[in-house]
């Protein structure tokens, strides 16, 4: 029953990672809740802590919450309903519950794209989250984000422009509107997209939630997109749980004098991966999602308010092109003219690549370079346009 996930969820002393473990030794929290204290000490790697946690069996602090929520019309995901977000279930401490307002997206249907960056953003980096979102979304991928002010909510409203969905994850309850200038951006998602949280309805927004809410926007991802963030910050706190999770880590690179970018350029030496567009980070994934992934023109989200999402008529296939003669690039196809311009460090680099994508690991152990060298080298190469990075850790020759 609802009231026993209710129940396992409250339980205090006991962490995300703790209750998935217990609960996988039972078929569901009913049986959970019925076992007796003499069968729990059976379980191997069991804690006094975590007994005494389990023999609270008090179920009105659940009930009142399963009222409050159909009072406010908030929906409630279990671990184990179909509407749960298949990736999110794969991480190694997911949340039992999620709460949500608004409509839950077909998650298995196209790639999710996680849009991080600080609150204190530059112009420039508030006009690229709002672009990013809007591109992102009109190229078929579905925008999540943390419903902050700064980069998150350019991002969310750039997805909304673009009349598709988005979906929000919040550090507190889906009831309670933080930070309070957002009211209207999280109304609009209720109604176009959805509102997620692991916090009971009512939770405030205490400074600890958004490390452990940062796990669930990289959990739903793909993989994530940093526009802009300082060396601390929860935008590289996001990055890393995507890291950990096995997601892909995208970069929109920053001025590297501006101390807001430090920690969203310092992911690039780290084997990011640098965008420029909404299609080219979407492409990464055509081959997961071939029907649910096109590309979209790359102009700019207007500064006007949301719409809501419209059906676009179907676009007549664009005629192939005529095959060109001889395709695929050899090393330096595009450098044998400028070879003197890159350093022999580079050279070497480049003469390990061509257009098919390369382990980074690969190139740090044919160059015999130091691996942080390499990284740095590569971020160079990127930016001067002689090679381009591709989602898991490769590159090639652009």
């Amino acid at each position: 029953m609802l009231v026993h996930w209710m129940w396992l969820h409250l339980l205090k002393n006991l962490t995300p990672r703790q209750k998935k473990a217990i609960l996988q030794r039972y078929p569901d929290p009913e049986a959970l809740y019925r076992a007796d204290e003499k069968v729990l000490w059976q379980m191997d790697g069991i804690s006094t802590e975590m007994v005494d946690a389990l023999m609270q069996k008090d179920l009105r602090p659940a009930q009142r919450i399963l009222d409050d929520c159909t009072e406010k019309r908030i929906g409630i995901l279990t671990y184990y309903d179909s509407s749960y977000p298949g990736k999110l279930r794969g991480i190694h401490h997911p949340p039992l519950i999620l709460f949500y307002k608004g409509t839950l997206p077909d998650w298995g249907g196209r790639p999710a794209i996680g849009v991080v960056g600080t609150r204190d953003a530059t112009p420039y980096g508030l006009r690229t989250a709002r672009n990013m979102g809007y591109q992102i979304a009109g190229a078929g991928a579905l925008v999540v984000s943390g419903g902050a002010t700064g980069i998150d909510a350019e991002a969310l409203y750039g997805a909304l422009q673009a009349g598709k969905t988005a979906v929000a994850v919040l550090g507190c309850g889906v009831d309670v509107v933080y930070p309070a200038g957002n009211r209207d951006l999280f109304e609009k998602l209720e109604q176009y997209g959805c509102i997620l949280s692991e916090y009971s309805p009512g939770t405030r927004p205490d400074r600890w939630h958004f490390p452990e809410r940062n796990r669930i926007i990289s959990g739903i991802s793909c993989g994530v997109l940093v526009v802009e963030a300082p060396r601390r910050s929860g935008a590289l706190n996001t990055a890393h749980h995507a890291k950990e999770q096995g997601r892909d880590v995208f970069v929109i690179p920053g001025n590297i004098d501006n101390p807001r970018c430090a920690g969203s350029n310092a992911l690039l030496d780290e084997g990011a991966v640098m965008v420029r567009s909404g299609w080219q980070l979407v492409e990464s994934y055509k081959s997961l999602y071939p029907d649910a992934l096109h590309p979209f023109e790359e102009q700019c989200a207007q500064e006007s308010e949301p719409v809501a999402p419209v059906q676009r008529p179907a676009q007549k296939p664009k005629p192939s092109k005529k095959p060109i003669d001889n395709q695929k690039k050899s090393n330096y196809s595009v450098l044998d003219c400028d070879r003197k311009s890159y350093t022999p460090e580079e050279q070497a680099i480049l003469a390990c690549l061509d257009s098919t994508p390369c382990p980074v690991d690969a190139v740090i152990a044919a160059t015999g370079l130091p691996a942080q060298r390499v990284l740095s080298l590569l971020t160079m190469l990127t930016l001067k346009g002689a090679v381009q990075n591709h989602p898991g850790k490769c590159v090639s020759i652009k």
